[in-house]
């Protein structure tokens, strides 16, 4: 037996309320909460539930087949290709590019698959003309313009079903069972874990499409990034033509691994040395310009790395960023200050990582110190100079990881100078490549020839 209930949800956060309210008290977010009617079963009578069925941990298990997808860079993020029964989570910004990757996947997987592209959002017309313009007409992709969660999940259980299946979006989808308008949590949370639960007892492969909201995170309960095995993040700058896509959660692979392409008329192209298009354009003897030689999962990758120390005429000073925390700027101005006696007093700070990547490890912290001071002291670095590691508050500067592989391919693009860390004990050597080692920020006097 079964009754109507009705409760109040917020549609930022998933908190269920027992009357309205102006603002969630869970996220504080304004006018966010809706009003859900489900249907609420009386509790069934207790009985014990049948035993779990344990094993060991060295049972044969053989390893997960995966689909390749001949998109490599779409292949690196996802482990080495699609495992089968998966379902992976793409979220990004409005137009950045995400219903452009998954067609391009999906129709070079359709060349030996059998696949199928649901869109939520579009016609199938508008699909085909998409299509034409990328130059993948001429695969046998299977399309269809539908919302109706019931007909995706029949078209997975059929015998001739999908080997691979795109539902763009996840936010359109809607599931006839609850009195809830698409788009809303509790669709959204429905919707997503019958498509997991799918493709788990299908063997289906199931790429889902996240819109995200203003804050960068995807819209829709949290619970849903926990069903999916895998969730990417389609990132870039709307100025900019590189594009993205990192992945934050694997279970079949390594995390922060990301995938670089080139957004261009006929599509988004792959990118294979990252670090020579970030690099294009810059030029030399331009002061508070460092390179910096990062790793985005097991790539190393360098960027350049702007800062600009102006005088102001504000009574609170400017620190603005891009690409790069906010807040460990000021934290990194204040031990420049109070460690190496650098004054940024009544002046403004920006700080501006070139091609539109975000960096968030800690090895950064070296190279933005250097562009600070460099542009402080209107004095170019060394020509040819790469660096990284992370300082502490005491002024210190650490060791970082992979120090060998930033070295290697910072020699490999024609540098010659490295300032970084002390190294560890037993760390070899990079031939080709001079490297001076700093233990605090005093070191970057030498740099500069002295104040």
């Amino acid at each position: 037996m079964a009754r109507s209930a009705t409760r109040y949800v917020c549609q930022s956060c998933g908190a269920v309320h027992p009357r309205w309210t102006g603002r969630c008290a869970d996220c504080n977010a304004w006018n966010s909460i809706l009003e859900e009617t489900a249907e609420r079963s009386l509790p069934a009578p207790r009985r014990r539930g049948p035993k779990l069925q344990m094993h060991g941990l060295d049972g044969e298990t053989p390893p997960a087949p995966r689909r390749m997808t001949g998109i490599a860079e779409l292949d690196r993020v996802t482990g080495g290709g699609l495992v089968e029964g998966s379902a992976i989570l793409i979220g990004g910004d409005p137009g950045i590019g995400k219903s452009t990757l998954l067609l391009q996947a999906m129709a070079a997987l359709s060349r030996t698959l059998n696949c199928a592209y649901v869109s939520g959002e579009e016609a199938v017309d508008q699909i085909r003309h998409r299509a034409r313009r990328l130059g993948v007409a001429d695969a046998p992709l299977r399309l269809a313009s539908a919302t109706d969660l019931r007909a995706i999940l029949a078209e997975m259980q059929d015998a001739e079903g999908p080997a691979v299946i795109a539902v763009d979006s996840i936010q359109t989808m809607y599931d006839d069972t609850l009195d809830a308008a698409p788009g809303t949590v509790g669709q959204v949370r429905a919707c997503a874990q019958a498509l997991v639960r799918a493709a788990k007892k299908q063997g289906v492969v199931v790429l889902i499409v996240g819109h995200v909201t203003k804050d960068g995170a995807i819209a829709g309960p949290r619970v849903m990034e926990h069903m999916v095995d895998a969730v990417l993040y389609f990132e870039g700058e709307r100025g900019h033509p590189f594009r993205i896509l990192r992945g934050v959660k694997n279970r079949f692979g390594a995390t922060s691994e990301i995938g670089v392409f080139d957004m261009t008329e006929r599509g988004l192209m792959e990118v294979p040395n990252p670090s020579e298009l970030f690099l294009s354009g810059r030029r030399d003897g331009v002061s508070g310009a460092v390179v910096f030689a990062g790793m985005e999962g097991t790539r190393p990758v360098l960027l350049e790395i702007r800062a600009l120390v102006a005088p102001s005429s504000l009574g609170t000073p400017r620190r603005a960023t891009v690409g790069w925390d906010a807040a460990r700027l000021a934290m990194l101005l204040a031990v420049l200050e109070t460690r190496a006696g650098y004054g940024f007093a009544g002046k403004d700070v920006y700080l501006n990582v070139a091609g539109g990547l975000r960096i968030a490890e800690p090895a950064a912290d070296l190279a933005v110190a250097a562009a600070l001071v460099s542009s402080l002291l209107d004095a170019p670095v060394p020509a040819g100079l790469v660096t990284f590691g992370e300082i502490g508050l005491g002024g210190e500067v650490r060791a970082v990881g992979r120090t060998d592989a930033r070295l290697k391919e910072a020699a490999k693009l024609g540098f010659l100078k490295a300032l970084i860390p002390p190294r560890r004990h037993g760390s070899a050597e990079t031939s080709g490549l001079e490297s001076v080692e700093i233990s605090d920020l005093s070191g970057l006097d030498r740099l500069f020839g002295g104040r």
